[in-house]
């Protein structure tokens, strides 16, 4: 194995830029999800990276090896499509083991133990004999998984494996695939738009938009710690909320949502916005310390929390509440956006430092 480098590398479709000089390292052994919105350039990057486009410029390496002209048989990658492409009429141990008969450096007997291998890893031992034509959408992908990572190759790709099969059945894949992780290391980018996934499975996730990489991170603190407003609102389901600074004088900054004043930073208020996820807000009883505000709608999540609209004169936040919460549209609430968790953006990038109250009481 060895670690994936990008260099400048871009790519052109009539002039667009789908890939946009773009130079990050994929470390040996690790797991990277590119993650973004559709149409972002995530699946072009990895197509590169496979052998299956070419860049128009910049260069891609393995390692020491320049791969950037070579086709996708010169790379040892493997590669997972959205679809499962297999042989149907050959069963599922046939399936994985079709590609490693054409590995010299295994005799029949190391062929075989492979498979078993990855027919245990990947929980497919009960089906072995079956036929693909026979077996749900959710197993034949686990199948098109094991065949892949039987080859060992330096490289595995997964171009969003998980998109065109059922919630259990993707449920089952990402088990197994954690599972493969933690017995098999091989270099691993995948691919996906569902930030859960992401979150769950990588060591690293890189964040794309318009064919360029935000930031790359682990999942936590590219969650708690983004660099750009689209960090904020991409990931989180709500996303961060955003405030505005109603008003600026004498380098104070003031906002309907926070109790105390902050000092304005340098450059004042110009494209300033404060960002908050919803489950950093404290709610509380009218009577509490804090901004006053009115429910004017609440909604149930997932894990039985709710999630209030809460109106504060012209802003509006999403914050959740603990399941059992009593507070109903029409109440007026306390609502407390404490300072260690507020994040700072100026044109959409973060501030390096946070600001400073004006007085010492909590935001």
């Amino acid at each position: 194995m060895s670690d994936i480098v990008l260099r400048n590398v871009s790519r052109l479709f009539g002039g667009v830029a789908a890939v946009n000089d773009i130079s990050m390292t994929f470390p040996e052994g690790s797991v990277t999800c590119l993650l973004g919105p559709s149409g972002c350039g995530k699946t072009t990057l990895m197509r590169m990276i496979a052998g299956l486009e070419m860049p128009t410029s910049g260069r891609i390496l393995f390692g020491d090896r320049d791969v950037t002209s070579h086709p996708a048989g010169k790379r040892n990658v493997s590669m997972v499509f959205q679809y499962p492409v297999m042989y149907r009429t050959l069963s599922v141990e046939q399936n994985i083991a079709l590609p490693l008969q054409r590995d010299r450096s295994l005799d029949a007997a190391g062929c075989r133990q492979r498979t078993d291998e990855v027919l245990e890893v990947m929980q497919l031992h009960h089906c072995r004999t079956a036929h693909m034509q026979d077996l749900d959408v959710g197993t034949r992908q686990r199948v098109a998984v094991a065949r892949a990572i039987a080859r060992s190759c330096d490289v595995v790709l997964f171009d969003e494996p998980t998109t065109n099969i059922e919630v259990h059945a993707k449920l089952e894949l990402i088990r197994a695939f954690k599972s493969y992780r933690s017995k098999l290391r091989q270099t691993v980018i995948y691919v996906t738009h569902d930030q859960t996934e992401a979150m769950t499975l990588a060591d690293r996730i890189a964040l794309m938009q318009s064919g360029a990489i935000l930031q790359c991170a682990p999942p936590r603190m590219l969650y708690e710690q983004p660099d750009s407003e689209f960090g904020g609102w991409f990931l989180g389901n709500p996303g961060m909320n955003f405030l505005v600074p109603a008003a600026e004088e004498s380098g104070t900054l003031r906002l309907e949502a926070l109790a105390s004043q902050l000092r304005s930073p340098a450059g004042g208020s110009d494209g300033l916005r404060l960002g908050i996820r919803p489950e950093r807000i404290v709610i509380g009883p009218a009577s509490s310390r804090g901004v006053i505000g009115r429910v004017i709608r609440r909604t149930i999540t997932i894990g039985g929390q709710y999630l209030l609209l809460i109106r504060i004169g012209e802003t509006t936040l999403r914050a959740r509440a603990a399941c059992g919460t009593s507070f109903v549209p029409g109440d007026d609430v306390s609502v407390l956006c404490p300072l260690d968790h507020l994040a700072f953006f100026r044109h959409g990038q973060r501030l390096p430092d946070p600001l400073e109250l004006v007085e010492g009481s909590h935001v």
